[in-house]
């Protein structure tokens, strides 16, 4: 579903000396981008019970949803008011999301996963609206329907399994998530468009690609790293530094990996995968985090 790669950050400037990379906890780190890189969670509500003899109050109701991130990591839901989950909420905003990191693996309990728990707040504001509908472009299709509606998760504490044995709480501060950066908010739609009209007529010229279905659209820029999209595939670039100004960002999308320029497979089905290195990217390098 998904692939992580760690990006050398292109300006030793950028760094946030509030909450660097891997500050106090370095599982924070692995944690962080387990989270980012996942298009999707299982979400658990607290039934609110009904009228009938079988209630169910206060029994945990799973379901999934689609995910998306504000730039400083708080999940966002696209959530109809027609939903059970959704109508849970309505009585109490609390919530616990799940992130999976284990597809794909032959022994799927050594693989990472996190639990966040955290509530939910609905949230009119256009940049969370714009973020999630590039991460999920289909979900246009419904997002004006009057049912619908933008929530943006305030994490509270995060739950981290990274293998057997590897068991670690997080606070919400302990996790290290960035302050959404102004200026960065502010430039983040035209640099998606800069980098997407670049990666666009860079496989044009070439003969790598046949078509428009070959490209890597650049859906999300934040201070850790950026998010992908092709076809049906997601993936997640991790700058190896937190970058929140817009030169430095732009410069660290300039050099993405040459499986993107090329509008190449997802890592890992092809020589170009995971353990490869860019030629063009000194520096550039599989992050520790789980393919999911």
């Amino acid at each position: 579903m998904s692939f992580t790669q760690a990006l050398g950050a292109s300006s030793p400037g950028g760094t946030d000396g509030a909450s660097p990379m891997g500050a106090a906890k370095p599982h924070a780190v692995s944690a962080r981008r387990l989270m980012r890189a996942c298009d999707r969670a299982s979400l658990a509500t607290a039934g609110r019970g009904t009228d009938g003899a079988d209630s169910s109050a206060g029994w945990p109701y799973p379901s999934l949803v689609l995910t998306a991130f504000d730039l400083d990591g708080s999940p966002l839901l696209l959530l109809s008011t027609l939903a059970e989950h959704t109508r849970n909420l309505a009585a109490d905003p609390r919530v616990g999301l799940l992130f999976d990191g284990t597809v794909g693996l032959d022994q799927p309990l050594t693989g990472a996963r996190l639990s966040v728990l955290g509530r939910v707040v609905r949230s009119d504001e256009p940049r969370h609206r714009a973020r999630f509908l590039r991460r999920h472009p289909d979900a246009a299709l419904y997002a004006d329907f009057a049912d619908f509606a933008l929530h943006r998760v305030a994490i509270d504490r995060a739950h981290l399994v990274a293998g057997f044995g590897r068991i670690h709480w997080l606070t919400a501060d302990e996790l290290g998530l960035p302050t959404v950066a102004p200026a960065l908010a502010q430039a983040e739609a035209a640099l998606l468009d800069e980098v997407n009209a670049a990666l666009a007529a860079g496989l044009a010229a070439t003969s790598e690609g046949t078509g428009a279905n070959d490209a890597w659209t650049v859906t999300g820029v934040d201070p850790d790293g950026c998010d992908l999209r092709r076809g049906g595939a997601v993936a997640r670039i991790d700058f190896n530094q937190r970058i929140s100004d817009p030169e430095s960002v732009r410069l660290a999308l300039a050099g993405l990996p040459l499986w993107v320029r090329q509008g190449g497979p997802q890592p890992g089905s092809q020589p170009d995968g995971p353990g490869s290195q860019d030629p063009g990217r000194p520096g550039a390098a599989p992050s520790d985090a789980t393919t999911v």
